[in-house]
Formats: C-alpha cells, sequence, structure tokens
C-alpha cells in the first residue's frame, strides 16, 4: 500500500515525465514557458500534485483484488505518455492542429475541469479509493454526492482532464489518443462493476439501475 508520502512522489515524478515530454516535444524550456496558456497549465498541475496526498486514496489491493485489470494501469500509463508528447510535438509543427488561439485557453478550461473530476471523487471515497479494483477493509457502498448520479466520475475527470490537454496544444493527434483511453478505461469499468455487483449485490444492482457511468443522460 502507498502512503501520502509515496504517493505525492509518484504524483511528483509523474508531473516531471509529462511536462517533460512536454517541453521536449515543443522544442525545449524557453520556447514552452514562452506561452503564458502553458504556463498556467502547469501551476494549476502542480497545486493538483500538491493535493492528491492528502485525498487519502491508495494503491492498495485490499481484501479482494482483480489481478487480470492489472493490465490497465500500463496501457494509460503509455498512452498519457503519448500524449504528452505528440500533443505538443504536433502542435509545435503545426501538424493536424485545430486553428485558433482562443481553442488553448478552451482547452485550459476544460482540463481544470477535468482535474476537479478526477480528484473530487478520491477525496469523497478516502482510503475506499485505490489505484487497483480492489475491495478494501469495511468497504461502503457511496451513492451520495456526484456519485449520485455518476459511478465513475474520475474516470471521467481523466477523460475529460485529457481532452483539454489535447485541445490547450490544438492537437488532432492527441484528441485520437484521447479516444483510444475508452479502451482501457472501458474495461477497467467492467471490471470494477462486476466486483461491485459481486461485494454489495442488489444494493448494486439498484443503484446501477438509477445511474450513469460517465455522462448523466448519455452513457
Amino acid at each position: 500500500m502507498l502512503g501520502p508520502m509515496k504517493i505525492f512522489l509518484a504524483a511528483l515524478i509523474g508531473l516531471v515525465v509529462q511536462f517533460g515530454l512536454a517541453i521536449l516535444g515543443w522544442g525545449g524550456f524557453a520556447a514552452f514557458f514562452g506561452h503564458p496558456v502553458f504556463v498556467a497549465m502547469t501551476a494549476v498541475t502542480v497545486v493538483m500534485a500538491g493535493v492528491s496526498p492528502f485525498s487519502g486514496g491508495n494503491v492498495s489491493a485490499g481484501e479482494r483484488e482483480d489481478r487480470g485489470n492489472r493490465w490497465v494501469i500500463p496501457a494509460l500509463v503509455v498512452l498519457g505518455l503519448l500524449l504528452a508528447y505528440f500533443s505538443s510535438y504536433t502542435d509545435r509543427r503545426d501538424f493536424w492542429t485545430i486553428d485558433g488561439a482562443a481553442m488553448r485557453w478552451i482547452g485550459f478550461g476544460i482540463y481544470i475541469v477535468g482535474g476537479t473530476l478526477r480528484l473530487w471523487p478520491v477525496f469523497v471515497l478516502g482510503r475506499r479509493f485505490s489505484g487497483l479494483v480492489a475491495i478494501q477493509k469495511d468497504h461502503t457502498l457511496v451513492t451520495t454526492g456526484i456519485y449520485r448520479y455518476v459511478r465513475n466520475p474520475s474516470y471521467l475527470g481523466l477523460l475529460v482532464g485529457s481532452l483539454g490537454w489535447a485541445l490547450v496544444f490544438r492537437a488532432g493527434a492527441g484528441l485520437l489518443i484521447t479516444a483510444l483511453m475508452l479502451i482501457p478505461l472501458l474495461a477497467r469499468m467492467h471490471s470494477e462493476e462486476r466486483m461491485l455487483a459481486t461485494q454489495f449485490g442488489a444494493e448494486y444492482e439498484i443503484y446501477r439501475s438509477r445511474t450513469w457511468r460517465l455522462l448523466p443522460g448519455i452513457y
């Protein structure tokens, strides 16, 4: 199980790698940080990384885990790395980009919404939130707050944040990579829902019947 300090270090390393690739794709520090929107996005990401250790989330196998779903983690990591580099690189090369400087700031706003959606559920679940598909000790089903409407708000946040990142760089390639994230995320959601249905039975089935997997009113 990863404690708060290890989670912070992992988030810090992830941030350095993510922005390191973006800086490399853009052609260097001076070029990258010469854009106000890139500076703003970096600052917001640093704040999110600093807040994450206080959420109570962890990476624990708990009392029962679906180990067959662990492939999703490296798959998302690889896609995240591709998103970080190629969004920046294609933007600098002006290859398959979306026109309009305003698009960068629209993307920045979407990025903030995604980051908030990603972290908010972790704070709600606390120690029940794990980076693995697992049932924790004394696990209870949360059906209030944002979970009253959406069963997987953190995954929605990941997709929205990735979309925002792609739009900050006006990157068509980034939009494609974000779409590809649906493949491992859907596998992850299927696995989690099977485990929760086994753990909570009828209670979970009733909850699932009145909520949406990702987008209220759509999916």
